[in-house]
């Protein structure tokens, strides 16, 4: 439930939202998501140049360990959803973030001991992905019961703006520590970062109700139909969500593709790819800055459909950048590769909180659980799809062409968004559930 004396909403199209850090909680709760998503850009950043490097994979390895984190999405997500409403959403983030900790690690041990494989780091990429899909489930449900529903843009926009500045700094420290360390021992300050998540979540008093027993709970299959049904059947949310599932098959595609053509195609090294990632941090940060005021002035719809033409401009830019073997060239490309993903960085930063505030807000609390893991239990299997996709294409026809295609696919989900009445969503549609 949320906690008494709601922060009183501005009418809409005025001011900039609520002053969120003044809600008991939300401090904690977003200094424990900051500091994680902190660790999260520099794993990122860690497993794939362990991949190329250390194990001396390909693109297409690449591409399998990326899905493999996204699988149990695909064969719990439903499942899950329906669990996590049944209970307590605050203990299960405790436990999910530490074990999480711990998990990750493990990477670096198994490395010393020279027993790290790209089919081992499948294994625990699959076992930390099933961690994440409950700990996603937990969070993305327990923020509506920490906050007031009127403020859900405004603390999202918060959110969006740490995790904006961890995607800045996260990605060069990150390139800098394995450049000077190695890709495994860069994976324990994520560790780290889980472990203080857990500690922080610990500390935020909220009541929340009483487990349903489950004696007295539904079926789960009538609870997962029910789930499904209020995310598919909603006029809004039914097209939000398939475009945005079409969104991340391209999306990962791209993000698979992005690594191995800076290190292998372009001879980048582990430090300039974490600054063209930094750079897509710094144009998030702006962009979340700015996506309360646009969100209440333009409305939900709007805000998102500008942000989503932006998208595949940045990725363009990409796409278009020169061969960096000569030594003006590298510096050219290096310039273009930065730019695009700033492009990139302000349209996503501007659009997620507008995204996750809408639907947070129109959908009943009895329903946040079924809601989040459907919409990413497919978003995720997208991910499965076309993170092989993308490497197996990349290795094939070559990084720039596939580059294209997936551009092509950002430019189909814009004009499915337009087309469609989401168009028309507002952050005043407000669930009274």
């Amino acid at each position: 439930m949320p906690p008494a004396g709601e922060v009183p909403k501005r009418p809409h199209g005025q001011g900039r939202g609520p002053d969120v850090f003044r809600l008991p909680g939300f401090p904690s709760y977003w200094a424990a998501g900051s500091v994680s998503e902190f660790g999260t850009y520099i794993t990122t950043i860690a497993l794939q140049v362990l991949v190329l490097t250390s194990l001396h994979g390909s693109a297409a390895d690449i591409g399998l360990v990326n899905a493999s984190r996204w699988i149990p999405y695909l064969l719990f997500g439903l499942v899950v959803g329906a669990l996590v409403e049944r209970g307590r959403r605050k203990p299960v983030l405790i436990v999910a973030d530490a074990v999480r900790g711990v998990l990750l690690g493990l990477i670096p041990l198994l490395w010393l001991l020279n027993a790290l494989s790209v089919a081992t780091l499948m294994v625990f990429v699959a076992v930390f992905g099933m961690l994440s899909l409950v700990g996603d489930a937990a969070a993305q449900s327990f923020l509506p019961r920490l906050v007031p529903r009127s403020t859900l843009l405004a603390a999202n926009a918060r959110i969006d703006q740490s995790s904006s500045v961890a995607q800045t700094s996260g990605p060069a420290i990150g390139g800098a520590i394995v450049t000077l360390l190695g890709a495994p021992l860069a994976v324990l300050v994520d560790a780290a970062s889980y472990l203080f998540s857990a500690l922080a979540i610990a500390r935020i008093r909220v009541v929340e109700p009483a487990p349903v027993h489950s004696l007295n709970a539904p079926r789960l299959g009538d609870e997962i139909r029910e789930g499904l049904r209020w995310v598919y059947r909603h006029r809004v949310l039914g097209p939000y969500a398939v475009a945005v599932h079409v969104w991340f098959l391209f999306s990962s595609m791209l993000g698979t593709i992005f690594v191995p053509f800076m290190i292998l195609d372009q001879h980048f090294s582990a430090f300039e790819l974490g600054l063209t990632l930094s750079a897509a941090g710094v144009g998030g940060l702006v962009g979340s800055l700015f996506a309360t005021r646009i969100g209440l002035s333009w409305g939900a719809g709007p805000a998102v459909l500008v942000c989503y033409a932006a998208m595949p401009i940045g990725w363009v830019v990409i796409a278009l950048s020169p061969d960096a073997s000569s030594g003006r060239g590298r510096w050219v490309a290096l310039a273009a590769l930065i730019i695009g993903q700033a492009v990139f960085g302000l349209a996503l930063g501007a659009s997620n909180a507008n995204e996750m505030g809408y639907r947070q807000a129109v959908t009943p609390d009895a329903l946040q659980g079924r809601t989040n893991t459907t919409m990413r239990s497919f978003n995720r299997a997208a991910i499965i799809v076309g993170a092989p996709l993308g490497g197996v294409l990349a290795d094939t026809i070559g990084s720039r062409p596939t580059l294209w295609i997936a551009i092509g696919g950002f430019i189909l989900v814009f004009v499915a968004l337009l087309l469609s009445p989401f168009r028309t969503a507002s952050h005043l549609d407000v669930s009274e559930g």
